[in-house]
């Protein structure tokens, strides 16, 4: 049955604009259309919240920072947004529309894939989200229902509705936010999202594109949870025989459970992954693994990201009918299970005196012993955490035996960023043992001045720009006569000027005055490499020699030109000659002038003509150097033409 006929919204015209045409899927937050802007006359797909989550204002902001984000970003491998309104209660999102498949729908095909698929769909996703890293974002919702393969071919990445900024907390009264199959350790553990967790995520991915299934199973989403908390990744080759260790090492390296062993972002995995495919020959590349299926790429019009595992809203205590894991879910994690009761253990009964002498005492030491129960032994004061850092926190307590129950961010212009507020409850009251405590820890001042950094080092400027709540972005460099190689020029935007907390700051760095490369062609490689680390180069030589004109054993050419201004420390490359190629000069006595010319100048050799006096013969008389002779490709011929 087509159940597009019966969606009220299709045949619709929203916001005055954008026509509706037909429904593509149904996520579990919103329904995606193919739809056409009247008023620019180009297909586009409108991503509309359902009515009923549209009185939701956190939802609706959810709508809102997509739009802002996506916005924010230029990237051929990021779905394009172009517009965000609302129509009644209608909440929408104009998108780019992308006529292909999600990554989900070729898994289900081709189950899966061969190395060399494999990481042509990987590389398109980490240099979208390394340019999301870069302008301060993490996705937090990476996994193969947001990658969509369009029918070009091209690899794109959509569903930032999840977006947040680098370094950002999710984690609210222990909710989760995110896809269980692909959440990172420390964000099930203390909701905490930055670049690494969408790398853990992108590891996994290509885990379950290598193999075909994901690497963590299990019937609960809590079970899943669990090991993602307890168990590496395996390795794909356990699932693939004969699969390259350089796969193993990069899954592994992207989904290492302790986030500092990961890449710092998605700009350094793309590199490792780089590194990984050249380290491959074309039968690894191209290995058929054993999950893989027959059968063409699945095609059908605007993938829909999520539209096979919706994102849902999961009540606290899970329930026994959980949804499958996978979903992009609101997670709340069961609370561990109560201490088997103490088994008091009776001595036997004495005679009938001292059994009325020890019970008398023990009544005194039980009535005493409740007393002090019930007023303070089951009790412990919350120790003093307030201006410590989150880590330092969490430490006190765990040494007070209290558990850390959720962490809460809020701007204060007295704390600095990341140093904890307040403590609910707070500072020396009274809590039950094993209880836990609430953090409520500073996002810094909720507008932050760009601060000067210029002429610091690179590191102390990135230090600097996350003690005030910034966030170190994009870095360039440029020469620069003044300021130091390594340190900071600019701040882009310039010191003083206002930003949100957590907003990126890009950082020029000088690479110092810059240097003229010497000329060193046709000198001695000692010579050349001595003049050149004079002037402040490294200088590498090529490890084959070449013919040139140059004498054997000097720079037959350079990496840089003489008279290019490279910063120093760059690196020269010289290559060494091996002297010029030789030829066998062709023998040209008694040809006519023109033919001697001709034969000896198509043998590579350049030719100058004497004539003898009186310069009225044509007919060469001698030649030098002579026929049959072997001379160096490009030298002249001379020949001598006989006169009457």
């Amino acid at each position: 049955m087509d159940t597009t006929l019966q969606d009220p919204l299709v045949g619709q015209v929203l916001d005055g604009r954008y026509r509706v045409d037909a429904r593509i899927a149904v996520g579990g937050m919103a329904t995606v259309y193919r739809a056409v802007d009247t008023r620019l006359d180009r297909e586009l797909a409108l991503k509309v919240m359902h009515p009923s989550l549209a009185t939701d204002a956190g939802f609706v902001q959810r709508f809102i920072r997509e739009a802002k984000s996506v916005a924010r970003l230029s990237h051929p491998n990021v779905v394009g947004v172009f517009d965000q309104g609302t129509d009644g209660a209608y909440v929408y999102l104009a998108m780019e529309y992308v006529a292909g498949c999600t990554l989900r729908d070729v898994l289900r095909e081709r189950g899966a894939l061969r190395p060399r698929a494999a990481l042509d769909v990987l590389e398109p996703v980490l240099a979208a989200l390394g340019a999301a890293h870069r302008a301060g974002f993490v996705h937090r919702d990476i996994k193969p229902e947001n990658v969509l393969i369009g029918d070009d071919g091209r690899v794109k990445v959509a569903d930032f509705g999840l977006v947040r900024a680098v370094g950002s907390h999710t984690s609210t009264s222990g909710a989760l936010l995110g896809t269980v199959s692909y959440l990172a350790p420390e964000q099930i553990e203390d909701g905490a999202c930055g670049t690494r967790t969408d790398v853990y995520a992108c590891g996994v991915v290509l885990y379950e594109m290598l193999t075909g299934a994901k690497p963590h199973s299990g019937d609960t989403a809590a079970q899943v949870l669990y090991r993602h908390l307890h168990e590496d990744v395996p390795a794909p080759s356990a699932a693939v025989p004969r699969l390259a260790v350089e796969l193993d090492e990069l899954v592994a390296t992207a989904t290492a459970r302790n986030p500092l062993l990961r890449p710092h972002d998605a700009v350094a995995m793309l590199g490792l992954t780089r590194q990984a495919r050249a380290a491959l020959d074309d039968e690894q590349l191209d290995l058929l693994p054993p999950g893989a299926r027959g059968g063409a790429v699945p095609s059908r019009p605007g993938p829909v990201p999520g539209a096979d595992e919706p994102t849902d809203v999961i009540a606290r205590p899970l329930p026994a009918a959980e949804p499958l894991p996978g979903h992009t879910a609101r997670l709340t994690l069961p609370p561990d299970p109560p201490e088997p009761p103490r088994t008091v253990f009776r001595p036997g009964l004495p005679r009938r005196g001292v059994l009325s002498a020890l019970v008398a005492v023990l009544l005194v030491l039980g009535v005493g012993t409740g007393v002090w129960y019930i007023n303070s032994g089951q009790f412990t004061r919350v120790p003093a955490v307030i201006g410590k850092s989150e880590s330092e926190a969490r430490a006190a307590l765990e040494r007070a035996g209290l558990d850390v129950r959720s962490v809460r961010r809020q701007f204060s212009e007295t704390v600095d960023h990341g140093a904890v507020v307040s403590t609910d409850p707070g500072t020396g009251e009274r809590i039950r043992g094993n209880g836990s405590v609430t953090l409520v820890v500073s996002r810094g001042p909720e507008v932050v001045r760009v601060p000067p950094v210029k002429g610091r080092t690179l590191a102390d400027a990135e230090r600097e720009l996350e003690r005030v709540g910034l966030a170190p972005g994009m870095v360039t460099r440029e020469f620069n006569a003044t300021v130091p190689q390594g340190s900071v020029v600019r701040t882009e935007p310039e010191a003083g000027v206002r930003r949100g907390p957590e907003s990126a700051v890009a950082l020029v760095v000088s690479k110092g005055a810059p240097v003229e490369v010497p000329g060193v062609t046709g000198s001695a490689l000692q010579e050349a490499r001595d003049e050149l680390e004079g002037a402040g180069f490294t200088v590498e030589v090529a490890s084959g020699r070449v013919h040139s004109a140059q004498e054997p054993g000097t720079v037959a050419r350079q990496s840089a030109p003489a008279g290019t201004e490279l910063a120093t420390g760059d690196t020269v490359t010289l290559t060494v000659s091996k002297g010029p190629r030789t030829a066998t000069v062709p023998d040209v006595t008694g040809q006519g002038a023109g033919a001697a010319r001709d034969t000896l100048e198509s043998a590579g050799f350049r030719v100058k003509t004497e004539k003898n006096f009186p310069y009225l013969g044509d007919t060469v008389e001698s030649q030098s150097p002579g026929g049959g002779d072997r001379a160096p490709e490009g030298s002249t011929v001379t020949i001598k033409i006989k006169g009457l």
